[in-house]
């Protein structure tokens, strides 16, 4: 199997050339689970906001990671947008890899301390509903045939982190975007007033699964299963609608 980013060309079905400012389209994939399964993904503009939008060939959303009973092995669920805008547009240090927007679910914990996604009152009970993240990807090829994490903040070093970071050593935001997810499609909605980042910009679609270091150590969360990917290659050829 193919290592690092290579991975998501074998996990993607064939897939056609986007157009400048036009969505990402990909055929239907038997070989995927229909509501992981990616058929268009989008980002475009609509007044002072980003829209990121998946289509899928069934519901998405409808699948959710199995109870590991524990942070150590967690399984996760993701919707990912990779970007390519710059790490320090939602707040991070400039440079530190590739900035991705993410719709999550992960029963086992729960990464969102300053939201209430299931509106019992206890805002640090909710991994088990669907939340979003800003998150860098880098490359390890401790994480196995994937060989893509989200980067680990290594014991000691104190680096620039947004207001919204969730606590843990990892560069990942939880802005509290809630996913809206229909028959068909996902969507989270960015204010652009949020990452101060330029309308133009390119971006691509994933469905993954991640899982938390049996450890609890860097890597602390690893890229284990790429279920599609939009373009095929991940080469970013979405541009960002007017």
């Amino acid at each position: 199997m193919m290592r690092g980013i290579a991975l998501f060309a074998v996990a993607a079905s064939v897939a056609w050339p986007a157009l400048a400012h036009d969505p990402i389209k990909a055929n239907p994939s038997a070989k995927v689970a229909p509501g992981f399964d990616l058929v268009r993904t989008e980002v475009r503009v609509e007044g002072d906001t980003l829209v990121f939008t998946h289509a899928t060939s069934g519901t998405p959303g409808a699948l959710i990671p199995d109870r590991n009973g524990k942070l150590a092995g967690a399984p996760v669920y993701t919707y990912v947008w990779p970007t390519s805008l710059d790490s320090a547009a939602a707040g991070f240090e400039t440079a530190q890899g590739i900035l991705a927007l993410a719709a999550a679910i992960h029963p086992d914990f729960d990464d969102t301390p300053l939201e209430d996604e299931n509106g019992d009152g206890d805002p640090k009970n909710d991994g088990a509903k669907w939340h979003s993240h800003w998150v860098v990807l880098v490359k390890d090829a401790a994480c196995g045939p994937a060989g893509l994490k989200v980067k680990d903040i290594p014991p000691g070093a104190k680096p620039k982190l947004p207001k919204t970071w969730p606590g843990l050593p990892l560069l990942i935001d939880s802005p509290g975007y809630r996913p809206g997810f229909g028959t068909d499609k996902v969507e989270i909605r960015v204010p652009l007033k949020d990452i101060g980042a330029p309308r133009d910009f390119k971006y691509d679609g994933v469905t993954a699964g991640l899982r938390v270091n049996a450890n609890v150590h860097d890597p602390l969360l690893c890229v284990e299963n790429v279920f599609k990917v939009t373009s095929g290659d991940l080469s970013l050829p979405g541009r960002v609608a007017r």
